[in-house]
C-alpha cells in the first residue's frame, strides 16, 4: 500500500491538488493496480514476440512511377487554366 505522502507526491507530478478524501481513494486506487502489475508479472511470456500492434500490420507498397497518360493529362489541364508558366498553373499570390 502506498503511503500518503506518496500519493501525494504522485498528485503534485500529475499536478493535481486532492482532498484529504481523494488522497485516500486514490491511495487505495493505486493500491490496487500496483497489485494488479504484480500478478501480471507472474505470467510467462518467453515465448512471445514483442510487438508494437496488436495485429500484424504490413505497409502496401507498389512502385513510384509516372502514370502513361499524366503528360496529356497534365497539357489538359494547363489548357483549362486561366494563366500559366513554364509548365505550371499560375494562381493569384496569398501572402504579402
Amino acid at each position: 500500500m502506498l503511503s500518503k505522502e506518496e500519493v501525494q507526491h504522485i498528485a503534485k507530478l500529475a499536478r493535481i491538488n486532492l482532498t484529504e478524501e481523494e488522497t485516500g481513494k486514490f491511495q487505495e486506487q493505486l493500491a490496487l493496480i500496483l497489485d494488479y502489475i504484480e500478478k501480471l508479472k507472474e505470467v510467462d511470456v518467453s515465448n512471445v514476440e514483442p510487438a508494437s500492434h496488436a495485429v500484424k500490420v504490413e505497409n502496401v507498397l507498389r512502385k513510384d512511377k509516372a502514370a502513361e497518360n499524366q503528360e496529356n493529362e497534365n497539357k489538359k489541364l494547363q489548357d483549362l487554366a486561366p494563366k500559366t508558366k513554364d509548365g505550371f498553373l499560375k494562381v493569384k499570390q496569398i501572402l504579402k
